[in-house]
């Protein structure tokens, strides 16, 4: 993968379900309600000095969110952290940069 570009899309893995997991408790702040549903199900990733993660999540029903999540380099131990959201998406709505 080249540095700094987006990778293609992927199929949602462990490690991303865990990802969008310890940042769902941001979300839920932000929209003011908690996500019965939150399960990953695609993700973009594109490297930096960490990697930013774009991750399209079902919420219930044919609602998606789109979460752009950085994860630091290893070394500094830091939680991975929600950069920004976007709400209002499908299934079919293509990840993007944002």
């Amino acid at each position: 993968m080249m540095c700094g570009g987006l990778s293609a899309s992927k199929p949602a893995t462990a490690e991303t379900q865990e990802i969008a997991d310890q940042v769902k408790p941001q979300v839920e702040e932000k929209e003011k309600k908690k996500f019965p549903v939150f399960k990953a199900v695609e993700f973009k990733c594109q490297v930096v000095a960490g990697t930013n993660y774009f991750i399209k999540v079902h919420v219930g029903d044919e609602n998606f969110l789109h979460l752009r999540v950085f994860q630091s380099l290893p070394h500094e131990d830091r939680p991975p952290a929600l950069s920004d959201y976007q709400t209002d998406k499908t299934r079919h709505d293509k990840l993007e940069y944002f």
